[in-house]
């Protein structure tokens, strides 16, 4: 079955109604925090906490009037606490609530992503123990090298996947960060206790140095980060993209029924998962471009980086959830054809086995180059024949002059190639 992306956790999160909530939020704790300075009474504070709210609709309506949403925001708050709310805002510019709730919002957006990645390594794991023994053609440049196992391949992505994961556990620690310091972050005309206080209340950091905006270098690493999880599955959904094609056909993502792969051609079983996957992290890797050229702004902030933030770190973040959620639903449902793996193992003649012949022949007192050359010679005349290597190799009398037909028909074994596999496996964690 095909994994389906109904869930909306991710989009509450950056919901017009999340936004107001936070910066509500903000203006609260900060009123509180005056209170204990002395500069707003308790009772006022109470009546802030009891009346504020706000209505999405009637924020964009005075919008349209003032063209600056947090004034919009603040005046409609205005209308339902009344006489009170002159002590909101008090010393704060509209950054200190728009990127502290903007921290909040990546942080929230972090612990469902994470919560992906997990997800996605655990069935990594699965699947990497499942396949271990399942041997295919290891290719390198396209070309076939050498045999590997499809659960090593899967191990690989296991172990990058737990990067993936430390690298997004710090690029959310990097933004778990507010700042409520004022016009240009001096504190000029707000005690840098409130920010404490209000930082503490929300599980935030106060940045020790800010302008009117954190800076965005943190926001930089959070996006660079996303998009290098993105690329990552770019490569992941490319392999399997390139195993399900016609002339190679190991494996298969999960096709439902009733599926079509293509308007004119029946036949047709087409990878769009992996496609839509590969073609996603694109996106990302132009919005984490995007995230750093918002770093430089003028002086203590220009504006230059608000549109551009409004748009990627929403995208970035929904885009990648999007493709985790694919992806390891692909990954669940895959279909492996071993048959196929094996033929493929078939088709180069055992030439596969020409490295281990070659230091055979070096560990029985050959000169490398020589041996190279050799080997490389009843390579090449398999490849023109298309006589198996081992024929070859048993009917050349350098070659038998040194190695007995016992050993030679040891050195054509594929179990040489995976002896080491439980070990990788041990060594990613994959295994205890």
């Amino acid at each position: 079955m095909i994994e389906r992306y109904t869930l909306p956790e991710m989009a509450s999160i950056w919901s017009d109604e999340n936004r107001f909530r936070k910066w509500l939020e903000i203006e609260i704790l900060a009123c509180e925090a005056w209170v204990g300075l002395g500069k707003v009474p308790a009772e006022a504070a109470k009546v802030i906490r009891e009346k504020g709210a706000f209505q999405a609709a009637r924020i964009a309506e005075i919008e349209e009037v003032t063209h600056h949403d947090v004034l919009a925001f603040l005046t409609n708050v205005a209308e339902n606490v009344g006489d009170e709310a002159k002590y909101i805002h008090l010393g704060m510019t509209s950054s200190d609530i728009l990127d502290t709730a903007l921290s909040l919002q990546m942080v929230e957006a972090a612990g469902i992503i994470l919560g992906r990645l997990q997800e996605l390594a655990l069935v990594l794991k699965e699947q990497a123990v499942k396949y271990k023994d399942y041997i295919m053609m290891g290719r390198t440049h396209g070309i076939h090298a050498e045999p590997v196992t499809l659960g090593l391949k899967f191990a690989l992505w296991f172990d990058e996947v737990n990067r993936s994961i430390r690298r997004l556990e710090n690029a959310r620690e990097a933004v778990r960060v507010g700042k409520i310091s004022g016009a240009v972050g001096t504190f000029a005309n707000i005690d840098p206790a409130v920010e404490e206080y209000v930082c503490e209340k929300l599980g935030l950091n106060p940045a020790p140095a800010s302008t009117q905006v954190l800076q965005r270098d943190r926001h930089a690493e959070y996006l660079t980060t996303l998009a290098v999880i993105a690329s990552s599955l770019d490569k992941f959904a490319t392999e399997f993209r390139n195993l399900q094609r016609t002339d190679i056909h190991e494996v298969e993502e999960p096709f439902a029924k009733g599926q079509k792969g293509s308007s004119a051609m029946p036949h047709k079983k087409n990878p769009i998962l992996g496609e839509r996957v590969a073609g996603l992290a694109r996106v990302l890797r132009g919005n984490a471009l995007a995230a750093l050229e918002n770093v430089a702004l003028w002086h203590e902030r220009d504006i230059s980086h608000s549109s551009v933030e409004r748009v990627i770190i929403p995208d970035s973040t929904t885009a990648l959830d999007y493709m985790l959620v694919k992806f390891t639903g692909v990954l669940k449902n895959l279909t492996v054809y071993p048959k196929n793996m094996q033929a493929n193992l078939d088709k180069t003649l055992g030439l596969i086995f020409s490295q281990r012949v070659m230091l055979s022949l070096v560990e029985k007192g050959m000169a490398r180059e020589a041996a190279y050359a050799l080997v490389q010679r009843n390579a090449l005349e398999a490849w023109n024949s298309k006589e198996m290597f081992k024929d070859l190799i048993q009917r050349d009398r350098e070659v038998m002059a040194l190695l007995s037909p016992s050993e030679v028909e040891g050195l054509f074994d594929y179990s040489y190639h995976t002896k080491h596999v439980d070990y990788i496996l041990r060594r990613t964690g994959v295994t205890a």
